[in-house]
């Protein structure tokens, strides 16, 4: 195996397929004085790399040397003491070569930059036309197509014929959309965690458990049992992954993660709210409420009058509502000679009149006004509360928006860019967004921090996360707080003092490259991993596995397929009903939920 990549995911990933799965790895990355990028990567870098170091020396082999253990060569200055190391540039074809990608199984290419990975991918290809190739890119349309054409490449370079038939393969990832549910779930505390496949919707809810049995309901599985007293994993007792029945009935009445539903569904956990077409704001919200009720009065009024000249005057209804037109817009039909209920109906519809023409003038320039904003991001509403302060509106921020919105949670978003790509997506939301530096006394205020359920901080600097979490607590000490950290041991550290210094607030630690290392992992070693569960400081992996060549599923019933601690087979794809009792057999694809480790004994 072969990874590329310039910032934690490498580091992490290289040291999962290491550690986890005991695959040979070769990590390329840049060289450390070319790390221009923010400090928080560099340490992430530095811890990572000490990692996977030590993931290194206690692994079987040493990748990289040749056969009297020195290493097989320098690309931009290897250092002898990494082995498995190559440091580069640049991912040119002679680096690429060097790192053994012409021998290489699989290549992941998790670069920052979507350009970056591209040109590898195209370069690693024509190294190796049957090279699983795993690649990290932010634009899912662009992944699209760059997986028909590279495989398709392959094929034809290996006389296949069609394109996708050899064993070549190109899997599109992104780390934002590996991460975005689970940190979107995590700041909602308790709302569903969800994964989705081919139309099969998976939901976890973290509940007591019931103290008749291991399951609360029909179909339902107790995936994995919470640890006693600390969320993050840092009580006395550990959280246990997939625990069997026995297990389960012993811990009546403690935390767990349960798997609440599987169906087959199209949708998601909730409707999607309801969109402006093509920038165009709701009708509603042209008009204020104020001039809304002004305007239903008026309506009101003239159906009244309408009502009281049929009554006077024994005319038709429609003609004595036509008439009452007349009067309200004082068009010349004055009542002479009529009854004195007549020309004092004629006087009130005038009067009417005199009223509606302040509120067409005002309905006029508010419509004016709210299409001339219509583009320009929205306050957070005065009477605002319960809702979710999203900080950093980058790659993963704008994939939590998303998400957030799609379960119809209010939010708030913080960003110091204004060119920020995720402010377009908020404007298209008409998500409120406070333009200004989080670090700055007023702008956790402005985002009506005090009356938020959640702080969200997804920002790429650790420490302004930090900092925004320190402030907030001052202004609210029991907000719900969520951060986003790179170093594991820091976040560690985080979690553990803000939860002794706040012993009554909610507070969680989230890494983006621990979330989305075991999806780009499975896909490097040809597994569909369809999503990772947060389980306090440990995750839980849900996979497609194709039954065939698996001793561990093939042949046998679902209930003897599950393995504690290890995996458990949740559902067959293709069947609307997954009994216990039913064999698999040849074709057959279904999905499991594991551990790491687990996954790794079903390779």
């Amino acid at each position: 195996m072969v990874v590329c990549g310039d910032d934690g995911l490498a580091h992490r990933l290289a040291a999962e397929l290491r550690g986890v799965h005991g695959e040979q790895v070769t990590l390329v990355v840049p060289p450390n004085e070319r790390t221009a990028r923010p400090p928080v990567v560099g340490r992430a870098r530095s811890a990572s790399a000490a990692l996977f170091d030590r993931v290194v020396n206690a692994a079987v082999g040493t990748v990289g040397r040749a056969g009297n253990g020195q290493p097989s060569g320098t690309v931009g200055g290897q250092r002898p003491d990494d082995a498995g190391v190559l440091e580069a540039v640049e991912l040119t074809e002679e680096v690429l070569a060097e790192a053994g990608v012409g021998r290489a199984t699989a290549l992941a290419l998790v670069h920052d930059d979507d350009e970056t990975n591209i040109r590898a991918a195209l370069t690693a290809r024509r190294l190796n036309p049957r090279l699983r190739l795993v690649l990290r890119l932010y634009n899912r349309r662009l992944g699209q197509h760059i997986e028909e054409l590279l495989d398709q490449a392959a094929a034809l370079a290996t006389g296949d014929g069609t394109a996708g038939a050899g064993e070549a393969s190109t899997t599109v990832l992104s780390d934002a959309d590996t991460a975005a549910p689970a940190l979107a779930a995590t700041a909602l505390a308790g709302t569903s965690k969800v994964v989705q496949t081919e139309g099969l919707l998976l939901r976890a809810v973290e509940r007591p458990l019931p103290a008749y049995g291991p399951d609360a309901g029909p179909g339902l599985h107790t995936l994995a049992l919470l640890s006693g007293g600390d969320p993050d994993g840092g009580g006395e007792q550990q959280p246990r992954l997939l625990p069997d029945d026995a297990e389960v009935r012993q811990a009546a009445g403690r935390q767990a993660v349960v798997l609440e539903h599987v169906s087959s569904s199209g949708g998601t956990e909730s409707a999607a709210p309801a969109r402006a077409v093509a920038g165009v704001p709701p009708l509603a919200s042209l008009f204020s409420r104020r001039l809304r009720w002004s305007v239903a009065g008026l309506v009101g009024c003239v159906v009244a009058l309408a009502v009281a000249l049929w009554l006077v005057t024994g005319i038709h209804p429609l003609r004595a509502f036509y008439v009452t037109l007349l009067d309200l817009f004082a068009i010349d039909d004055p009542a002479l000679g009529a009854s004195l209920g007549r020309q004092l109906l004629q006087l009130l519809s005038a009067l009417v009149g005199l009223l509606l023409l302040p509120v067409l003038l005002a309905a006029g320039l508010e419509a004016l006004g709210t299409f001339r904003t219509a583009s320009a991001l929205r306050k957070p509403p005065r009477g605002l509360s319960g809702h979710v302060v999203l900080l950093g509106l980058g790659k993963i921020g704008t994939r939590v928006l998303t998400r957030l919105r799609e379960l119809n949670v209010p939010v708030v978003c913080v960003e110091s860019d204004p060119e920020a790509r995720g402010l377009a997506t908020a404007r298209r939301l008409r998500v409120p967004v406070v333009l200004g530096d989080v670090t700055q006394e007023g702008v956790l205020e402005a985002a009506k921090i005090h009356r938020a359920r959640t702080l969200l901080a997804v920002t790429s600097a650790d420490t302004t996360n930090l900092e925004a979490v320190l402030y907030a607590r001052t202004v609210r000490p029991d907000v719900r707080v969520v951060l986003r950290l790179y170093d594991d041991d820091f976040a560690t550290a985080v979690y553990r003092t803000l939860r002794a210094a706040y012993p009554n607030a909610l507070t969680r630690s989230r890494s983006v490259t621990h979330l989305a290392a075991p999806a780009f992992a499975g896909a490097m070693l040809g597994r569909q991993v369809l999503g990772a569960v947060a389980v306090e400081r440990r995750v839980l992996l849900f996979a497609a596995v194709d039954v065939d060549g698996h001793p561990q599923l093939e042949g046998r019933t679902v209930r003897e397929a599950f393995r504690a601690g290890s995996w458990r087979v949740l559902a067959l794809l293709g069947r609307a009903d997954t009994s216990a009792g039913h064999v698999l057999e040849k074709g057959d694809r279904v999905v499991v939920a594991a551990t790491r480790r687990g996954l790794a004994e079903l390779g």
